[in-house]
C-alpha cells in the first residue's frame, strides 16, 4: 500500500474490535474513503483525538483503493471546538454530516466538499447554524438533480411579478401562473434566491427575520420530504432541538 496525504474530514465513525475504529473520511480528491484507526480507543493512543467526527485536516494514510486504508496520523486544520461544545450547533452539524454523506453518494462532485467545509467554518465562527443549514440544503438540490428555478417563473419564464414559490412546479411562479397556490412573503422569495447564489465563504453578516426563516425552513423541509427520497435519522432530533 502506498502512503498518501489527503485533505478531508471525518463524517462518521464506528467502533471496530476492542480498541480500534473505522472512520469514513470525506475527501475532495477521493470522495468518501474508509479508514481503520488502529488502537485509537486506547487512552494513550496518539490517534484517539483525531479519530472522531468533525476532525478536519490532512490525513496521512496507507492507502488501499479497494478496501480499508490505515490511518498513520493527521495534521489537524480545525477541530471545530465551538461546534462540539454547543448542543444547538452540534445538532445542525450532525445533520449536515449525514446530509452531505447522502448527497455525495448520489453525486460525487468535489464542490460538495467545499460547500460543507465552508458551512462548518461559518457555524464555528458563530453564524446562525439554522440559516447556514438552509443555505446548504438549497444549494445541494442541484446535486440531487432537483434544483429550483429561481431566475424567473418556472412555468412561463417571466422574470417580473414573482409572487410565490412552488415545490410542485419546481421554483418561482409569477402572478399570472400562481393560480390558487399559497403566497409566500416577498422577503422569503428574495432570500431564497440570495441563499442560492451566495458564496458561503464570504458571508460576513446574517440578520434575518424569524418568520421569514421559518417560511424558508418549512418549504425546504417539505420539498426534501417530497422529492429527494432521503431519510435522515438526525432530522427528527434536529427538529426537537430547534423547538428550544
Amino acid at each position: 500500500m502506498e502512503i498518501k496525504k489527503i485533505e478531508g474530514i471525518v463524517i462518521s465513525e464506528t467502533n471496530y474490535s476492542e480498541s480500534s475504529k473505522i472512520i469514513n473520511v470525506l475527501t475532495k480528491e477521493l470522495g468518501i474513503i474508509g479508514v481503520i484507526s488502529k488502537g485509537c480507543r486506547n487512552i494513550k493512543s496518539r490517534l484517539r483525538s483525531v479519530s472522531c467526527k468533525l476532525t478536519y485536516g490532512d490525513f496521512h494514510i496507507y492507502y488501499k483503493k479497494d478496501g480499508l486504508s490505515t490511518l498513520i496520523s493527521v495534521d489537524v486544520k480545525d477541530t471545530f471546538s465551538k461546534i462540539k461544545t454547543d448542543i444547538y450547533k452540534i445538532s445542525y452539524a450532525s445533520f449536515l454530516l449525514e446530509l452531505t454523506e447522502q448527497v455525495y453518494k448520489q453525486n460525487n462532485n468535489s464542490e460538495i466538499y467545499d460547500l460543507f467545509i465552508h458551512a462548518l467554518e461559518k457555524i464555528n465562527e458563530g453564524f446562525d447554524p439554522a440559516v447556514i443549514t438552509n443555505i446548504i440544503e438549497l444549494k445541494y438540490l442541484d446535486y440531487l438533480g432537483i434544483g429550483l428555478q429561481l431566475d424567473g417563473c418556472s412555468i412561463c419564464g417571466n422574470t417580473e411579478d414573482i409572487v410565490t414559490i412552488s415545490g410542485k412546479y419546481g421554483g418561482y411562479l409569477c402572478k399570472n401562473c400562481c393560480n390558487d397556490l399559497p403566497i409566500f412573503s416577498s422577503r422569503m422569495i428574495k432570500l431564497m434566491r440570495m441563499f442560492y447564489y451566495v458564496d458561503i465563504s464570504k458571508i460576513s453578516k446574517l440578520d434575518l427575520h424569524y418568520d421569514t426563516m421559518k417560511e424558508i425552513n418549512n418549504f425546504l423541509d417539505e420539498y426534501y420530504d417530497e422529492y429527494t427520497g432521503l431519510y435522515l435519522r438526525s432530522k427528527q432530533f434536529l427538529k426537537n432541538v430547534s423547538k428550544y
